[in-house]
């Protein structure tokens, strides 16, 4: 009878040890799994800065691009030092995409823009203050989308935001 709950004994300590040692393996896997994730979406994120952006993300002065047309009935007037300069001396420049590349983009952007202004206390009240009224049903025109996505594009990049599923690349 000894012996039988002597093997017992063992046998139970036997599993024991197996599902431990399956347990650690799996958290040795999943945990390195994670780190690597980690490193590469860091790497994935990861946006050189020019010397020119860093100029004009350190610009002071007011600095006022105004869009607006008779045509369309509509004007954009953005308000943040160093994105004129960095409109004419970084972006590319017009005519690089087409209209309904910057339409769909703009669309994106606006929205997860939008949603930040409606949460002050998870979002930086100071960067998002006013939503953008933007209809993907109204043509504003090649010239308020291009400045408009180049707004989008210089406010990621300059306040290290990303407003959509892909990166804020020129």
């Amino acid at each position: 009878m000894a012996f039988v709950i002597k093997w017992l004994e063992y046998i139970v300590m036997k599993k024991v040890y197996i599902v431990l040692g399956g347990v650690s393996f799996f958290l040795t896997l999943f945990t390195s799994s994670c780190n690597s994730s980690k490193k590469m979406s860091e790497r994935y994120f990861d946006v050189e800065i020019t010397e020119e952006e860093k100029m004009a993300f350190n610009r002071k002065e007011a600095d006022t691009v105004e869009i607006a047309s008779d045509s369309t009935e509509y004007e954009v007037i953005i308000i943040d030092p160093g994105f004129n300069f960095w409109l004419q001396s970084v972006a590319r420049p017009e005519g690089y995409y087409s209209q309904p590349f910057l339409e769909n983009r703009n669309q994106i952007f606006v929205i997860n823009y939008n949603q930040r202004v409606l949460q002050p206390q998870r979002y930086k009240p100071d960067l998002y203050q006013l939503q953008i009224d933007y209809n993907v049903n109204i043509d504003y025109g090649y010239e308020l989308n291009y400045k408009l996505y180049n707004y989008f594009i210089y406010f990621q990049r300059k306040y290290n935001q990303r407003l959509g599923p892909f990166v804020p690349r020129i």
